[in-house]
């Protein structure tokens, strides 16, 4: 499909990183977009970012978009499609609400023509990791538009529903755990010594680095670590310090806790 014009329900953090990445790749231009978002102080961060972006009621903008992007809460995700219930005929419709199923987007919508997206916010920057999967509505040219769209802004792959929460624990949260890692290496860093600017230059670089070689080489991240791990030596002290405070255990059942989480959201509703 060519989608003319998207609409895009809820202007906030994911919304801005999701958008911002596919306008910044000329996926869909920014004049393509009509927002819905009743935030005054979100509606002009729009206004400063994207000025060609338009703004319209929930129920204007489904109705002059051929497809919808819903970037809100799951708490209010449902009653927002309820609102204008009428409104979704025929239109493809993507969410990206944590733990909410497609049988419950369908119900609402009154079609299967929906997907559900986990993305993440390096999506601003075209690296994100996208994980999606399709209501029986929705075509393989629906698909591969979809699959596009993600993959404008980073890496984006086709599951099962069974394993979205699971992509939330991974990927979707992913980068909150990444960022406490470099902030705890670079604190480390001023621990023994060097300038915060500087500590914080060089963990980012080297998460950076390290991400970088693995997704190039493919080879595995064991590997890679064994290959530095000199006998007696200053990284296999390291990674003996890691391993007695759990560091495998607590990103493990960060994971899980995320996941497991994410599925009690769609449950609770």
């Amino acid at each position: 499909m060519s989608v003319q014009k998207l609409a895009v329900i809820g202007g906030g953090q994911m919304g801005r990183a999701l958008v911002g990445g596919i306008v910044a790749s000329e996926g869909i231009s920014a004049a393509q977009i009509v927002l819905v978002e009743p935030d005054a102080a979100s509606r002009q961060w729009w206004t400063d970012n994207h000025p060609s972006v338009s703004f319209a009621e929930l129920a204007s903008a489904i109705a002059e978009c051929d497809a919808a992007l819903l970037a809100v809460k799951p708490n209010i995700l449902l009653e927002v499609i309820d609102e204008v219930r009428s409104a979704w005929e025929d239109k493809l419709v993507i969410s990206i609400a944590a733990g909410i199923s497609l049988d419950d987007l369908s119900h609402g919508l009154g079609h299967s023509k929906v997907a559900r997206v986990m993305p993440n916010t390096p999506s601003l920057v075209r690296q994100g990791a996208s994980g999606y999967c399709c209501g029986s509505d929705v075509s393989a040219e629906d698909r591969t538009w979809i699959q596009s769209v993600l993959e404008s802004v980073g890496l984006a792959v086709e599951v099962a529903e069974t394993q979205m929460d699971a992509v939330t624990g991974l990927s979707g949260s992913g980068p909150a755990y990444v960022c406490i890692i470099i902030e705890a290496l670079a604190d480390g860093g001023v621990l023994a010594g060097l300038p915060r600017p500087l500590a914080l230059k060089l963990a980012t670089q080297t998460v950076l680095g390290t991400a970088t070689m693995i997704a190039e080489t493919q080879r595995h991240p064991g590997e890679l670590k064994d290959a530095v791990a000199s006998p007696g030596g200053t990284t296999i002290e390291a990674i003996s310090v890691l391993e007695q405070n759990g560091i495998r255990g607590a990103l493990i059942e960060a994971v899980a806790a995320s996941a497991e989480r994410s599925q009690e959201m769609g449950e609770d509703d």
